[in-house]
């Protein structure tokens, strides 16, 4: 009997052990200052996670709050990876860079791993939160994750009402005293609609040493207000710096619920056909609530889908004229939509250009447009000289792209002109397409008949609105 007893502890021994069927490390500086403790599941989902651990940026809890959860996570078939990252001093630079080149490691070992690199989120805690919450607001779109984990976060950078060495430490002796600083890196600031990635926060309602309603509830107030996809669990009890640890009493429920979470999350396959769709605040989603899952490239997903892989780039008053007074190319939107890499392009420009202030520099709308173009497509060649020959290239061209009139304007609310859509921007349009070789999805004349379809403003599509709107263009891309 005891034998047998004996056995069977083995078995589950082995049974545990073969959850990560490789552990290794990666150094991310030259000396192993900092690095990368790397642990593969044995039968991997495709999904990965980064660890950033806590430790107020003074030092670094990487047990519970680092590899201790690679036996969880490996269980899932998640990959996880634990970044050991140099502290700050002062110079936040330097975590920020190690969080970021760990990041690219993993997207670029990808298929090496049995990686999907678009499944590939961020899991920080305390102080790591606060990292994890920079790299998931702020960093370029290659190293920004795909879903974030926000334990007990220290959001605020406020010493006031955050954790007040975090503050110090991340931003220096004279940082945190700069109010320009502090608002920065407070990522509940730097939340952006459609750019930030979904998350889930999870927190204790009696934590003492970084104010949920400050910190944690401050991100979530801000990923809702944009109509990002955010959860958030407060536990009753739990203080702060619980982790993975056996000891927090609501340690089952947490795994639980985090274990849904991810087991929910959307995932897009890397052969996806990739569609990004540009825009201003008809893109965007201006007046509809929840838009990034109620917006007309939400719906566009739906009609598509799960073959495509819809992505919305709008941001709300912006311009196609570099000189208008918001310029969209001067966006992280724009630069997201370029490192997006995507086969297919909707660009539905031209609406706020028709703006006085704006169609002042109507004469350089053509070469901005055509700026766009090139910038998106570079292997498409200049135009022909001949007229009414395509443009030639030597290499298949892409991305597809597809130019969108805009819709009416049936009042002049925000001084925007129908007449100078009509008579300036529209023919524009049509000329540059047709030097392209171009499709132009007419939606002027679309909705000429439809004032029911758009907001009381005379101006954005209501929900019937973007519903047609998804309907023409899904017609065009997949007739």
């Amino acid at each position: 009997m005891k034998r047998m007893m004996t056995f069977v502890l083995l078995l589950m021994v082995i049974a545990a052990q073969a959850q990560t069927t490789r552990k290794f490390t990666i150094n991310l500086t030259e000396g192993g200052e900092a690095n990368m403790v790397s642990f593969l599941p044995e039968h991997p989902s495709g999904k990965a996670i980064v660890g950033i651990p806590g430790g107020g940026y003074s030092m670094l809890s990487n047990t519970h709050e680092g590899t201790q959860w690679s036996d969880w996570l490996n269980k899932q078939g998640i990959a996880y990876f634990v970044v050991n990252y140099r502290l700050p001093h002062g110079d936040r630079s330097i975590p920020i860079g190690d969080v970021e080149k760990g990041f690219r490691i993993v997207r670029d070992s990808a298929s090496v791993w049995g990686i999907n690199p678009h499944d590939v989120g961020i899991m920080g805690f305390s102080a790591g939160g606060h990292l994890a919450s920079v790299i998931s607001t702020m960093s370029p779109y290659e190293v920004r994750p795909d879903f974030t984990i926000l334990f007990y976060p220290v959001i605020s950078m406020d010493e006031r009402v955050s954790h007040k060495y975090s503050c110090i430490n991340f931003l220096g002796e004279e940082g945190y005293k700069n109010p320009e600083l502090v608002k920065k890196y407070s990522t509940n600031n730097a939340v952006k609609r459609h750019l930030t990635p979904p998350a889930i926060i999870i927190t204790a309602n009696d934590d003492r040493l970084v104010p949920p309603v400050t910190n944690a509830i401050a991100y979530y107030s801000a990923m809702r207000n944009a109509g990002n996809e955010c959860t958030m669990h407060i536990y009753p009890t739990g203080d702060h710096g619980f982790g993975v640890g056996p000891w927090f009493k609501y340690h089952d429920q947490m795994l639980t619920d985090l274990g849904n979470w991810l087991n929910n999350l959307k995932v897009h396959q890397p052969d996806a056909i990739r569609v990004a769709c540009i825009g201003n605040s008809i893109t965007d989603g201006h007046g509809i609530e929840m838009a990034p899952q109620h917006g007309y490239p939400a719906l566009l997903q739906q009609r598509l889908g799960e073959g495509y892989w819809v992505k919305n780039f709008g941001v709300s008053a912006r311009t196609m004229l570099n000189k208008g007074d918001h310029p969209y190319m001067n966006e992280m939107a724009w630069r997201d939509a370029l490192a997006f890499n995507p086969d297919i392009v909707i660009i539905k420009l031209g609406t706020n250009d028709s703006k006085p202030q704006n169609w002042q520099y109507g004469s350089e709308f053509k070469q901005d447009l055509k700026q766009m173009i090139t910038q998106l497509c570079p292997t498409l060649a200049a135009p022909a000289k001949k007229k009414g020959k395509k443009a030639k290239t030597t290499v298949p061209v892409k991305p597809q792209i597809y130019l969108c009139t805009p819709i009416p304007a049936f009042k002049s609310t925000w001084e925007i002109n129908d007449s100078v859509i009509v008579n300036g921007i529209i023919p524009i349009q049509q000329e540059v397409a047709k030097e392209y070789g171009l499709q132009v999805i007419d939606l002027h004349t679309l909705f000429a008949e439809d004032s029911d379809k758009v907001l009381p403003d005379g101006i954005h599509p209501n929900e019937k609105g973007v519903r047609k709107m998804a309907e023409i263009i899904a017609g065009v891309l997949k007739p």
